[in-house]
């Protein structure tokens, strides 16, 4: 009896570790994460599709769950931007639609405040040809440090301190005018709508 009782508490726990991650489209998305030593736990996580094409996995970890683009940029504490390509993407059409989510939404005196972050990060995907499928980078923010970004893993620009920039780079995908429609309610962690029925 001791011994089954033992062999089921295994089994419950490695279930409760597998619980630790999610997968979206195929990608493992974990549901905490930390970052300058604080836990952050996902936000939520979906894919960005332009036309009929899955092109990322995009995720948000923050240090609690907010379902509004006004408390998640209110919310103090460490943020994280992760994407995980599903296709390969150049480095200019990478750079273009992260300044074309930037401008959508922010006012000019917002996007010439970060001008030179920007000028930096467009000098480091110039760098970059491209983009693979399975290439992953994160945009980590901790308001001592600044924004990070980093490209498989690793740390690829010095740290941009300005926090206006990594709340221009939150509203590419939770703005007014974000970058993919249906990625947005995922990343704010809210239930999927119920399908429309025509009852005419």
């Amino acid at each position: 009896m001791k011994r089954l009782m033992f062999l089921v508490g295994a089994l419950l726990i490695g279930a409760a570790q597998l619980a630790q991650a999610t997968e979206v489209a195929g990608v493992k998305v974990d549901d905490e994460t930390t970052l300058a030593n604080q836990k952050l736990v996902l936000n939520g996580a979906g894919i960005r599709t332009r036309f009929t094409f899955q092109v990322y996995v995009c995720a948000l970890y923050l240090t609690q769950k907010r379902d509004t683009t006004k408390e998640i940029l209110a919310l103090p504490g460490p943020k994280r931007i992760a994407v995980t390509m599903l296709r390969e993407i150049s480095n200019d059409d990478l750079g273009d639609a992260l300044l074309a989510g930037i401008r959508k939404n922010s006012n000019p005196e917002e996007t010439r405040r970060i001008g030179l972050q920007l000028v930096s990060m467009g000098q480091l995907f110039a760098t970059i040809p491209r983009l693979k499928k399975g290439d992953s980078f994160t945009l980590d923010y901790t308001p001592e440090i600044g924004t990070v970004v980093s490209i498989n893993g690793k740390p690829a620009l010095d740290p941009l301190p300005d926090a206006a920039f990594f709340e221009a780079l939150l509203r590419i995908w939770l703005g007014d005018n974000p970058a993919d429609s249906g990625l947005k309610p995922k990343l704010l962690g809210l239930p999927d709508e119920p399908p429309k029925t025509n009852f005419r």
